[in-house]
């Protein structure tokens, strides 16, 4: 972040994640969980939390695609926490259990895309990334090799933006969560000279082609359990489409409504898919700690961490 640790946080004891559970689970309403551990570790780190009665909010990939687990943007399927009295089955759990947050960059285009596929249906999407170092954990004072670079590789980011949106666009079916088989993704994700700001360029395909109207109005009016509820991180206005040729740019637009809105811009008719536009979200903020603040701020709202 660019702002320093505040001065109430700066004394705080650090305790050991993984060796004093029981401890923190004892003491707190929930966790949030990042870390950088192998799976493996982290699976059985948040199941450790759970199992002790300690609902988990993750940031980390590990469990996005258990089938019991949710994985959620709260604008988009808040009703996949539904899953959750399955999950705390499996485990033997009352109160705990895991929760996710998915991919960043994926806040930036899936969230234009959800409100479309209801009514005009989502055939094949086409995504470039262009994501920030931030989302590499670094900075330019860490990583002078991205100084006047491109990087056009992201380690495991195109799996997780081809396979991600399928779960969160997937249905409850008993105890598990069955990802859905179409829209079909296809993606490229490149690292770019950027402190903060994931963007993305798609193309999409409809089963029913809509009018550029139509779809300016699906964003202008939509509204998740977020803003239906009123939650304090959620961003008044999620969708915000700039008519400017040149918007919406990174540096401008990756802060507004305090880095948790979505800007779009360029929407026009593809010769090959139907449309193409651009998308841009805050990859720390909506796209990381912001994302999992207001995700508990869901399940808060929901009862699950009564």
């Amino acid at each position: 972040m660019d702002t320093p640790i505040p001065e109430s946080m700066a004394d705080i004891i650090i305790r050991s994640a993984s060796d004093d559970v029981a401890e923190i689970a004892a003491e707190v309403d929930f966790v949030f969980c990042a870390v950088d551990m192998k799976k493996d570790e982290i699976k059985a780190l948040e199941e450790a939390y759970a199992k002790a009665e300690c609902p988990v909010i993750s940031n980390n990939s590990a469990h996005r695609f258990t089938p019991d687990v949710p994985m959620i943007i709260p604008e988009l399927n808040t009703n996949h926490a539904d899953i959750i009295p399955a999950q705390r089955k499996r485990l033997g759990t009352k109160r705990g259990f895991i929760a996710v947050k998915s991919n960043c960059s994926l806040q930036s285009y899936v969230p234009a895309l959800f409100p479309l596929h209801e009514k005009f249906g989502v055939k094949d999407v086409l995504v470039c990334t262009y994501q920030a170092i931030s989302g590499a954990g670094k900075t330019f004072d860490t990583w002078p090799e991205m100084i006047d670079n491109v990087i056009p590789y992201i380690g495991g980011e195109e799996e997780k933006s081809e396979k991600e949106p399928l779960k969160i666009w997937g249905k409850i079916e008993g105890d598990v969560i069955v990802p859905a088989t179409t829209p079909n993704f296809t993606a490229q994700c490149i690292r770019v000279p950027v402190s903060n700001g994931h963007m993305g360029a798609v193309f999409v395909r409809f089963e029913k082609k809509p009018t550029i109207d139509e779809i300016k109005e699906i964003w202008k009016n939509f509204k998740g359990f977020p803003q239906e509820k009123k939650l304090p991180h959620a961003p008044e206005h999620f969708l915000n489409y700039f008519e400017e040729d040149n918007m919406p740019q990174t540096k401008l637009h990756r802060g507004l409504e305090g880095g948790m809105a979505v800007s779009i811009g360029r929407l026009r008719e593809d010769t090959q898919y139907d449309y193409k536009f651009v998308c841009l979200s805050h990859n720390t903020l909506r796209g990381a700690a912001g994302g999992a603040v207001l995700l508990a701020e869901q399940l808060c709202a929901q009862g699950y961490l009564d």
